[in-house]
């Protein structure tokens, strides 16, 4: 999602990991979850910052300020909820409400993704291909494999399209310069928000489908150690407050609780906290390798438009789920 949003994949790495950490220390270590870069800012942030949909955004601080915004009216919503239950959320957001508001961001943003994919007709085979990957790894991989789609698919993808384009040149070679030339460690890129008052009030009310996306989130959790994880959503929803004002602040995308991890965790049957710090650690230490933004970076728009459109489907579908489920 930082690639989709003109972000800097270092600097939103080290962000996921920090607000990992800060998420830990408010919910006291009790609600397993990783937070990384929300997919539910992609529309707003484009939209705000006027991204083109090519290379770094230039206007990432606008952003970060209406991200902050969004941050600042979630945490409020944490606090809140600490001291007065979260009932009045489930009156206020029933799953008739929330599952039209997760369908809406997917199919917006479907034409982002269209338009990675159409590039040029060798992206478009490449995003057929891409999506193909994900489908097969999806339904065909072994056990835990299955669980990482999108990577193994964007992975197969990635390769492909080295074949044909670096070797038999019938697409725009990938062009690996920047990935030789950058530092195994460095620093990430820090940006500084500005606040606009327009691009606050067009993000700001994303906090609302963080809400609902982490209460779903922490229910589901809930459900499958088959502990009561209820009494800490106030605080689980101040913690990812508190991490997106911090990672907005530097540079980083808007954080929520990742649904892939509870995936994860279904399979494995591990539910230690302690997994996730381990986790956030790695993610830091990835946020000052410049190599590993660089290699990022050359992810070709025909397989990131493919990952875009499982990604957006995804999302859409969970709309639906939440109806089903409810």
């Amino acid at each position: 999602s930082d690639l989709i949003m003109g972000f800097d994949p270092n600097t939103a790495i080290f962000f996921s990991g920090i607000g990992t950490l800060v998420f830990f220390l408010i919910v006291g270590g009790r609600v397993p979850s990783y937070l990384g870069s929300s997919f539910s800012f992609i529309a707003v942030v484009i939209a705000a910052s006027g991204y083109s949909g090519k290379g770094h955004n230039p206007h990432i601080d606008v952003a970060l300020g209406g991200i902050i915004a969004a941050g600042v009216v979630y945490a409020i919503i944490g606090a809140i909820v600490i001291f007065v239950g979260y009932r009045w959320i489930e009156y206020l957001m029933p799953p008739a409400v929330t599952g039209v508001v997760v369908a809406v961001i997917g199919l917006n943003l479907a034409p982002v993704a269209i338009g990675e994919a159409a590039t040029s007709q060798f992206d478009t085979w490449m995003a057929i291909i891409t999506v193909l990957a994900v489908a097969l790894v999806a339904v065909y991989a072994p056990g835990p494999l299955r669980r990482l789609p999108i990577l193994l698919g964007g992975i197969i993808g990635y390769v492909i399209y080295v074949i044909f384009a670096n070797g038999f040149h019938l697409g725009k070679p990938i062009d690996f310069t920047n990935l030789g030339k950058a530092a195994w460690v460095g620093l990430p890129n820090f940006t500084a928000p500005t606040f606009h008052a327009n691009a606050m009030a067009l993000i700001a009310p994303v906090a609302i489908i963080l809400v609902a996306e982490n209460l779903g989130h922490v229910k589901a959790v809930g459900a499958m150690t088959g502990r009561n994880l209820d009494p800490y959503l106030g605080r689980a929803f101040l913690g990812d407050g508190v991490a997106t004002i911090i990672a907005a602040s530097g540079g980083g995308t808007g954080l929520t609780t990742y649904a892939e991890n509870i995936g994860v965790m279904a399979v494995n049957r591990i539910y230690s906290t302690v997994i996730f710090i381990i986790a956030a650690v790695v993610a830091i230490l990835l946020g000052f390798c410049p190599k590993f933004g660089a290699l990022i970076a050359t992810i070709p728009l025909g397989v990131l438009g493919g990952l875009a459109i499982v990604l957006f489907g995804l999302i859409a579908a969970t709309g639906g789920r939440i109806w089903v489920q409810n």
